[in-house]
């Protein structure tokens, strides 16, 4: 036997890793495959454990507020009329994103029912809501290679799109709500979030430069998919660049009008509430809540979100208990509303293996 050879394995997240096994350490090689098949559930348990700091921040508030016993006083008193029109709302704002779904995979002549794609997305919001990350966006891609064929890079190619959609016109929002609030807002403050504004404007542009992003992730991509010829990333960019060239004039206001819906739920809730916010002083909370939810310390914002509010709310004329108040309102009404609605199409819909034969 060689003195060093090499073996493939499958680990136990199912993706083939090399090892390299010494003939005169019988046990140190063994222990090594032990350590290497572990490590993915290593990272999954610190993909956990950073959401988990967002409901760590949030205990943190609740703790330093003098009278914490007021956010669930004020979320008991909250009017349920207003409530269930907020939770109504949910299947609105479901549907007009799926309607966009379905435009973008048009331009590509993929034809999705409206049925299907309403299951499909909303059972997606529902694994979203359960895991970390965006896997709930990969749940889309296997309800269209099922009931479709379509290839994988045709549905990551509308499923990025679909995020960029939302992307940029979050991105919109939040710098009116930077000027709007600019007296109200620390300097660093605002200085990390038009640092924010110009890299998600900046960043995606990489993808729609046609041969930058072939030059910049080409071999990363062969190399790790297998793919000699990167066929795979060739689909998915060409899918991507003609959807933002022939659906933006349409996708753009569909996202605009989802981002009002949603809006809109957050004035529903105040008015529960009994708090007198504007329907801009909700847009320019709920953009500004929604840029810092994207980083990756928490599950759909919860922790983040209410530290803001705790903090923004007193300059607006409220204590810092309805601001907590009305950011668990928020996740309650909204995000957890949405989740149920999800909830209901995966048990209508579960979730396809393969594709149709």
């Amino acid at each position: 036997m060689s003195r060093c050879s090499e073996v493939r394995i499958l680990p136990l997240h199912f993706e083939p890793c090399r090892i390299t096994v010494r003939a005169t350490s019988g046990a140190a090689w063994k222990a090594e495959v032990a350590c290497r098949a572990l490590r993915p559930r290593a990272r999954a348990y610190l993909r956990w454990a950073l959401r988990l700091l967002g409901p760590a921040l949030l205990l943190v508030v609740l703790l330093r507020l003098p009278r914490p016993g007021e956010i669930f006083a004020l979320a008991l008193e909250a009017n349920p009329l207003w409530l269930l029109a907020t939770v109504a709302l949910n299947f609105l704002a479901i549907h007009v994103k799926t309607v966009r779904w379905q435009y973008l995979l048009r331009v590509r002549n993929i034809d999705y029912a409206t049925k299907d794609a309403w299951l499909a997305f909303g059972a997606s919001v529902y694994l979203g809501m359960m895991t970390p990350g965006r896997v709930g966006d990969v749940l889309r891609v296997q309800y269209l290679r099922h009931d479709k064929g379509a290839p994988y890079a045709e549905g990551v190619a509308s499923v990025v799109m679909d995020r960029l959609c939302d992307l940029y016109v979050l991105v919109g929002f939040f710098s009116i709500s930077i000027i709007h609030y600019g007296s109200r807002l620390l300097p660093e403050l605002k200085l990390i979030g038009w640092g924010t504004v110009v890299a998600s404007i900046l960043g995606p542009l990489v993808l729609l430069v046609p041969g930058l992003a072939e030059r910049l992730f080409g071999a990363v991509y062969r190399r790790a998919s297998g793919d000699a010829e990167g066929s795979g990333l060739q689909v998915f960019l060409a899918s991507l660049r003609v959807q933002a060239r022939r659906a933006s004039m349409l996708t753009m206001p569909l996202t605009v009008g989802a981002f009002l819906v949603g809006a809109g739920q957050g004035w529903f809730v105040a008015r529960a509430m009994g708090l007198d916010l504007s329907y801009l002083d909700v847009v320019c909370l709920t953009s500004i809540a929604s840029i810092l939810s994207l980083l990756p310390i928490s599950i759909s914002g919860v922790g983040v979100r209410e530290l803001f509010f705790a903090a923004i709310f007193p300059s607006l004329g409220f204590t810092s208990e309805q601001g907590v108040s009305y950011g668990l309102m928020v996740f309650a009404m909204i995000y957890l509303g949405a989740a149920a609605v999800g909830f209901i199409c995966w048990q209508i819909r579960p979730p396809p293996a393969g594709s149709k034969s």
